[in-house]
């Protein structure tokens, strides 16, 4: 009996001990605020003046820097793209043919477009009538046979894209001394026949005069034999599409792929290719736009440069 009161009392002594201890509610978890969505940045809007600006000649063989509305990531000339650097500035030129009106685009960064209509001035033609002359002959099997092969390295040349920068600069003269024909000249020879215009300038020049690079650029084109038109022929490149091409030369004095700079001596001026007489032929163009050098350099200080 002892053995079964003493279980008894530990049995007791436990649920005494067990009821002793007290009980805590469980406490909820504290409530968490949601948290709001950060709102998305707004895109940024065009820094600068939302309108174009322009330095040049707004006239038939000019050429003009441009400045794009802030925020512009596309730019067109007449429905042509045009490349635009990083501070917003383009260039662009008229053709000798231009057509009087000029449209701009520009598209932002926001999507809306500013537009500009720009207008283009006409000019007036240094026209010769030479009603007793034929037009002058071309050999026509030789020059059949070899003229192709060359337009193409031209056209090659001007195809390439560098990274020049002369397009900024103000252009210098070559060379100096007598215009002996201007740009956009033409001549109208026996029964109406007209002749191609002139599409640069011709500075008389003996043979052996120093040419130098009107503007920083790299050489994208020197003719290792005369052509037969353009003689020895040098091209460089200014950037944005905007090339200088020298005709005529006794000598070339710099390669394919040199970077040269404004004033730099790059050739000698000569008679070579067809030409009556020693001189310099300079011409200038813009994405196939034929441009006027007297534009581009403005009026010529004998003995400058």
């Amino acid at each position: 009996m002892r053995a079964a009161g003493g279980i008894a009392a530990v049995a007791l002594l436990l649920l005494g001990s067990c009821a002793s201890v007290p009980r805590y509610p469980s406490i909820p978890p504290a409530p968490v605020a949601p948290v709001a969505p950060r709102p998305s940045a707004p895109p940024p809007r065009p820094v600068g003046p939302v309108r174009f600006s322009y330095t040049g000649s707004m006239i038939q063989g000019g050429l003009v820097i441009g400045t794009a509305p802030g925020g512009a990531t596309l730019v067109t000339v007449n429905g042509a793209s045009v490349p635009v650097a990083r501070d917003g500035r383009f260039v662009f030129g008229f053709d000798r043919d231009a057509g009087p009106i000029a449209t701009l685009v520009a598209t932002l960064d926001d999507g809306r477009q500013v537009r500009d209509q720009l207008t283009v001035a006409p000019r007036s033609w240094d026209i010769s009538r030479l009603a007793s002359l034929p037009k002058y002959p071309v050999p026509a099997p030789e020059f059949a046979r070899i003229r192709p092969t060359e337009l193409a390295q031209i056209a090659a040349a001007r195809a390439l894209k560098t990274d020049a920068q002369g397009w900024r600069q103000a252009f210098l003269w070559p060379t100096t001394g007598r215009i002996s024909t201007l740009f956009g000249s033409q001549r109208i020879y026996k029964n109406g026949e007209a002749g191609a215009y002139h599409s640069g300038l011709d500075i008389a020049k003996p043979t052996g005069s120093v040419v130098l690079s009107p503007a920083d650029g790299v050489v994208i084109l020197a003719a290792d034999h005369p052509f037969t038109l353009e003689g020895n022929l040098l091209m460089i490149d200014h950037g944005m599409g905007l090339n200088t091409a020298f005709l005529h030369l006794s000598r070339i004095d710099v390669r394919v792929g040199d970077h040269v700079r404004r004033g730099q001596p790059v050739a000698l001026s000569g008679a070579t290719g067809r030409a009556t007489g020693p001189h310099l032929h300079w011409a200038i163009r813009w994405q196939g736009a034929k441009l006027d050098p007297l534009l581009v350099a403005g009026p010529m200080v004998a003995g400058k440069n």
